[in-house]
């Protein structure tokens, strides 16, 4: 059974965020690299884009964790506590905070994505910040070292992952190869 399959039956087809039915989709929770359905959650469009800020944040519309963040999903509990954190300044959601309990290792996994304000920022060739998880298109053509191929210009590379001491760097897979590329090489695309 697909990953998309298990959440919709988890979440009874519907967002484990907000409880909308329509236009749903899994979501991967960074840094998870495992593709196991315990490391995603079903969210709708909305959710989605609150939880990779893409859109701004609507403090009217995550009203809704509230509900959600009693859930038993760890991967829920997550995002939940992430999110309240990223919206501390409504009132309401540090109280929410102080009435969540996470396990020891569900904190430790919503702490390691809360965005750290020191940490270098890695940008595209357009200035857009990368994230753990972000699809980016190659701009050129690049040579592989160590493998025999040239990674072409407009290959997708899907999941990257972000070097941490070096804001230059990012990691991806190319034709099956897991390949270091330098940010200046690569922009943003908004597809998952």
């Amino acid at each position: 059974m697909s990953i998309e399959k298990l959440l919709q039956e988890r979440a009874d087809n519907k967002c484990e965020i907000c409880a909308s039915t329509t236009d749903l989709s899994s979501y991967k929770l960074p840094p998870k690299e495992e593709e196991d359905v315990n490391n995603y959650i079903l969210a709708c469009s909305k959710c989605k884009n609150q939880i990779t800020k893409q859109d701004d944040l609507d403090g009217d519309h995550l009203r809704c964790l509230n509900d959600s963040m009693w859930s038993e999903v760890a991967a829920v509990q997550v995002v939940v506590w992430r999110l309240l954190h990223d919206i501390k300044s409504e009132g309401w959601s540090q109280d929410l905070i102080d009435m969540m309990y996470l396990e020891d290792l569900t904190l430790a996994w919503a702490k390691s994505g809360l965005h750290d304000p020191d940490a270098p920022k890695h940008l595209d060739s357009n200035g857009a910040l990368l994230q753990v998880g972000d699809t980016v298109v190659l701009i050129k053509d690049l040579n592989v070292k160590g493998a025999n191929f040239v990674a072409k210009r407009g290959t997708a590379v899907r999941r990257i992952s972000l070097v941490k001491d070096n804001p230059e760097h990012i990691e991806g897979k190319v034709n099956g190869q897991h390949i270091v590329i330098l940010t200046q090489y690569v922009k943003k695309s908004n597809q998952k």
